[in-house]
């Protein structure tokens, strides 16, 4: 065996339990069936009622996704990963969530404006001006680290008025 598998060669105890078990009777080199309950929870009826289960709420965990199927949170991962591919991320940041009748005015938009582009590319970008708008502040808030004072341990907690930001602010457009 040394001098065919060299370095891949099973060890000498690995042999000698090999022999043993064959001089009591074994005549298989495939595994013996083990002892418990067989592994039935990655049938595809499972596959199946755990995606629909994610499907109705994409929120749900692994740990609740195991207690309505009944099964261990280690299988559950493995249909969701390595069958199913589904992996749990965090929800992207927007700065706000557009309305159905929003989306629609955009897709418009975006409509005509690829009308316009289709009919002259050449002079499209020529007749755009791009503008922003900010708020500009009459007053500047005083930060945390600013409004910190020292205190005595039986002295109250200072106490600081809420400023109003609406106080005096004007609208600078940018074009």
């Amino acid at each position: 065996m040394l001098s065919t598998l060299e370095e891949d060669a099973p060890s000498y105890a690995t042999v000698k339990r090999w022999v043993a078990e064959f001089k009591r009777g074994r005549s298989s080199t495939d595994d013996e069936p083990r002892p418990g309950p067989p592994v039935v929870s990655s049938t595809p009826e499972m596959v199946q009622r755990i995606l629909e289960i994610v499907m109705d709420d994409r929120r749900v965990t692994q740990r609740q996704i195991a207690n309505l199927v009944d099964i261990s949170q280690e299988r559950v991962h493995f249909i969701l990963t390595d069958i199913l591919g589904i992996h749990k991320v965090s929800a992207r940041w927007l700065p706000k969530l557009l309305t159905a009748d929003q989306k629609r005015q955009r897709e418009n938009l975006s409509r005509e404006n690829l009308k316009l582009f289709e009919g002259d590319p050449d002079n499209f970008l020529k007749r755009f001006v791009t503008m922003d708008e900010t708020w500009v502040l009459h007053f500047e808030p005083e930060s945390k680290q600013q409004s910190k004072q020292w205190k005595h341990v039986t002295s109250p907690t200072p106490k600081k008025a809420k400023s109003v930001p609406s106080a005096g602010k004007v609208m600078a457009s940018v074009f």
